[in-house]
């Protein structure tokens, strides 16, 4: 009899597996409240004030625990007389992994920092008749933190963790205008948040996808394209005298389901060919000193990004796109005295037209980021607007239509 049993049990254990339905993608996570941070930027010893701000940011679905996220913080005060207004935007890995029904994690970011040049204007630096500070530095931030469930899509976030930058005092003009790096003025802070999480069910829509019938998109794509300057825009940088031509090739798959309709790509782009067009003599910020120009070739990797693809079925597919990695150059660029390398960020907004079942033609409006982080004292940076094109190709088996 006990033999009759087990039978049983085996021929029935398979058909209830068969009949599970597929498992939804892992959601999104979309996150917001206050934050603090230890100390202001100019808070040497004995004017320690800490300050007040927010933060927010979008987690993608997770592969393995590791979700890639992308943060903003925002912080407001006031420290010897000097305002401090600055904001970060971050992106990093988060890995983590569930107790009971809390979800504890670490993560890791890095990014950029921005600052009101008079945060250092007053303080007790010998020099108080119009000094200023830096106004970017690049930042980093190692920490972790725990969810605690409200709701089936909400939880209670509490984290803290250690952020670097590197905010240094200018020298005022009549002694040079060079940044230096003061004792006492902090480059590390604590920071510690605390606010609600919210994740919607954005994956089903995969689900049902895939049990009516085959997707006609394949899942990767490589795309060459060419990226050419158009014009100058300050965010966070100086430079405004240089120009860009870039040959690229993007590599996309898709990896994250959907959010707002469109399909979620992880994307990265390698410059084998960069070519800056810069004067050839300048000063500490990029300004050029002379009318003449000199040519410098460069290279460049962007490993971290991701694109959101609308209607990736039809002729006609709008896209946006966010790269992040770094560029390197056989001269210093921007200004004789900053560096060879640079941290960058590249955007764009565009439109994919298909040509075949292979073949797409892309064509899009982009924003092509780059800067030191003042890893040197002069940080010139580059934001240059640009027109891009390319073709891209089409991997993997193609499905018919739907």
């Amino acid at each position: 009899m006990r033999k009759y049993y087990l039978l049983l049990l085996a021929s029935i254990c398979p058909s209830v597996h068969a009949a599970d339905p597929p498992r939804r993608p892992p959601p999104f996570q979309i996150y917001a409240g206050y934050s603090w941070l230890s100390n202001s930027f100019n808070g040497v010893p004995g004017s320690h004030e800490p300050l007040n701000g927010m933060y927010a940011g979008l987690a993608f679905p997770e592969w393995h625990h590791l979700r890639i996220k992308l943060d903003y913080s925002l912080y407001r005060g006031d420290n010897l007389g000097d305002p401090q207004h600055a904001f970060f935007i971050m992106s990093g890995g988060q890995y983590g992994g569930t107790f009971h029904r809390e979800r504890f994690y670490v993560e890791a970011m890095a990014g950029e920092g921005a600052l009101n040049g008079t945060w250092f204007s007053t303080a007790n630096t010998g020099f108080k008749n119009g000094n200023t500070g830096t106004i970017a530095s690049f930042t980093e931030f190692l920490g972790g933190g725990i969810d605690t469930p409200l709701g089936l899509h909400t939880a209670f976030r509490v984290e803290g963790g250690m952020q670097h930058s590197n905010f240094d005092p200018i020298t005022p003009l009549s002694k040079g205008a060079v940044p230096y790096h003061l004792a006492g003025v902090p480059d590390y802070f604590g920071r510690v948040s605390a606010g609600v999480v919210w994740t919607p069910r954005l994956g089903s829509e995969i689900v049902l996808r895939s049990q009516s019938g085959p997707r006609q998109a394949v899942e990767s794509e490589i795309v060459f394209e060419s990226l050419n300057s158009i014009g100058h825009i300050h965010l966070f940088s100086d430079d405004w005298y240089s120009y860009l031509n870039i040959g690229a090739i993007e590599y996309d798959r898709h990896s994250w389901g959907r959010v707002i309709g469109a399909d979620v790509d992880y994307s990265a782009e390698f410059l084998p060919i960069i070519i800056l067009r810069q004067p050839s003599k300048t000063d500490i910020w990029g300004d050029r000193l002379s009318q003449s120009y000199e040519t410098i070739p460069g290279i460049g990797i962007l490993p971290v990004g991701a694109r959101l693809i609308w209607f990736d079925h039809a002729r006609v597919k709008p896209f946006y796109g966010i790269k992040a990695g770094m560029t390197a150059y056989t001269q210093k660029a921007f200004s004789r005295y900053a560096s060879y390398q640079d941290f960058a960020l590249d955007q764009s907004v565009g439109v994919q037209f298909r040509l075949n079942d292979r073949i797409d033609f892309r064509t899009a409006f982009g924003f092509f980021h780059q800067s030191n982080g003042f890893v040197v004292p002069s940080n010139p940076g580059l934001d240059e607007m640009n027109w891009n094109t390319g073709l891209s190709y089409h991997l993997g088996r193609l499905h018919p239509a739907d």
